[in-house]
């Protein structure tokens, strides 16, 4: 079993502070990169440089200090703007070489930084590597499941997810009643969410659908849901959320499958292929 330290650049929410407790459950230390603006965790007893993105030569310093040739990216993050970014030399010759790309989809820019970061010699390791329970596979989470309205409005967002995901837009989408009220974009679910609550119409709740854009590197940025999004998705008055199977984080699968048993909301996990586009 690989024992050196794993580096983790942390953003924000409890994923991160997952894989370090996993890597550490198996005997493997950790130092935390966290990301100054996103990473919102209290770390204890583990190294920690707390870092802006565009201080590369500090970050990759730190890492290669401690000894780490595996990096895991992961937790909740927006995209700086580019002149917010104020890149350090190390951060600057980088910048050059992700080029264009930072321009591109968030698919995009992530695939060129783990590119960059592996011609520094880092290796870049999916989350689900160290948290392996934390991907559903296929199948109802809830009491409550799907009636044939809300199935036809999971299979219109579905082909809505696919369409953003081909050109790198976003991951998801609320429709209501065959209304594509909200797709997300750059702001993110809970924005998506909060936005769509003022726009849902009387009748039947919409869903939310959550998928892997389509030739997506997995180990960066999969759609992510928990406790959180139950309850935006409650906010904006729908009767639940699909998401893909194997391919979402669920982030406390009990407590957010609490959430929605309460609420009275369905969480399934699907294969898109299973759901076409339905006509009236």
């Amino acid at each position: 079993m690989v024992r050196n330290p794993l580096g983790l650049l942390a953003g924000g929410g409890d994923v991160p502070l997952r894989v370090a407790q996993a890597a550490r459950a198996a005997g493997r230390p950790v130092a935390v990169v966290a990301l100054a603006g996103w990473s919102d965790q209290d770390w204890q007893d583990v190294p920690v440089l707390r870092e802006r993105v565009g201080a590369a030569g500090s970050i990759l310093g730190f890492l290669r200090e401690h000894g780490c040739r595996q990096i895991v990216l992961t937790g909740r993050a927006q995209r700086p703007g580019f002149l917010s970014l104020r890149p350090d030399a190390v951060g600057a010759r980088l910048l050059a070489k992700i080029g264009r790309a930072y321009f591109a989809g968030d698919d995009g820019l992530l695939r060129a930084v783990a590119r960059v970061l592996e011609e520094e010699g880092f290796e870049i390791l999916p989350a689900q590597s160290l948290l392996r329970d934390i991907l559903p596979q296929a199948g109802l989470l809830t009491a409550a499941g799907p009636d044939e309205a809300a199935r036809a409005d999971i299979a219109r967002a579905v082909a809505v997810v696919r369409a953003l995901g081909a050109v790198d837009v976003g991951q998801g989408a609320v429709v209501q009643q065959g209304l594509v009220l909200g797709v997300e974009a750059i702001e993110g679910t809970d924005a998506l969410l909060a936005r769509c609550a003022g726009l849902r119409r009387e009748g039947p709740g919409g869903v939310l659908v959550k998928l892997v854009k389509p030739g997506q590197d997995r180990r960066l940025d999969l759609p992510t849901l928990g406790p959180e999004t139950v309850r935006g998705a409650v906010a904006a008055g729908l009767a639940g959320i699909a998401f893909e199977a194997g391919g979402t984080i669920l982030v406390d699968r009990a407590a957010t499958v609490a959430a929605a048993e309460a609420a009275g909301l369905f969480l399934l996990a699907l294969r898109p292929e299973e759901f076409e586009e339905r006509t009236p």
